[in-house]
């Protein structure tokens, strides 16, 4: 894509005008020719199937965001959901393969069977899925069901440990010195992100976009991403 450095008066920044798309990512525009593509393309099994995944993944997505936005470090430009489904897309269309069949052919499918589909995936394939990949600390992997808490150990330096529990925005972290510190997002979308320090303490309540100095990820406020890519996902 194309990188917009100025948008004219009046013209959309996020969207599709004449033919170009603009997507928004971190503040920055970019700018791509819409494709075109006669519609029975878009008809063929194996392309509705793939279109049955993508909305499965997307559901997956919006589950997990929050903890996702704070276990990934996004590359460039990119958002911590782009991040993970390029880590992750292979196995998880793999995982989804079966629902995506039932979807197609006019069956529910909800969240639990996603997630329960993911899980029994990732028991039969520990290594496969990557639950958080973030600058500074260890992989961490799905190996079942999705954990309750997540626990990122530093590489280098103090053992730092930041242990966070799933969804409910907060963040429980042992510092290296033993003391254990909390912080606690109030917002029901936003990301949530502790300061962390590997020498020191931890901040206290953050709301929505906090910065997260331990593992070098800038969080909230992500924007965009393309039709064709489920991790464009961000609320």
């Amino acid at each position: 894509m194309a990188r917009i450095t100025q948008v004219g008066p009046g013209r959309k920044t996020v969207g599709t005008i004449d033919g170009i798309t603009y997507v928004t990512r971190n503040g920055v525009t970019y700018a791509r020719s819409t494709p075109t593509m006669p519609a029975s393309v878009y008809n063929t099994p194996e392309a509705k199937k793939r279109q049955a995944i993508f909305k499965l993944v997307q559901k997956h997505l919006k589950y997990h965001l929050r903890t996702i936005r704070q276990t990934f470090t996004p590359k460039g430009n990119g958002t911590p959901t782009n991040r993970y489904y390029s880590v992750n897309g292979k196995a998880l269309t793999a995982a989804l393969g079966t629902l995506a069949e039932q979807y197609c052919a006019g069956e529910d499918v909800t969240i639990t069977e996603v997630e329960a589909a993911i899980s029994a995936y990732a028991t039969a394939h520990p290594q496969s899925i990557t639950i958080a990949s973030k600058s500074g600390y260890g992989e961490v992997y799905l190996t079942g069901n999705w954990p309750d808490t997540i626990t990122l150990n530093a590489l280098t330096g103090d053992s730092t440990v930041i242990i966070i529990v799933a969804e409910n925005g907060v963040v429980t972290t042992i510092n290296a010195d033993g003391t254990i510190t909390t912080s606690t997002d109030t917002s029901s979308s936003s990301n949530t992100n502790g300061t962390n320090n590997s020498g020191g303490s931890s901040t206290g309540s953050e709301t929505g976009g906090g910065t997260n100095t331990g593992g070098g990820n800038n969080g909230g406020g992500d924007n965009g991403g393309g039709d064709d890519d489920p991790s464009g996902f961000e609320e």
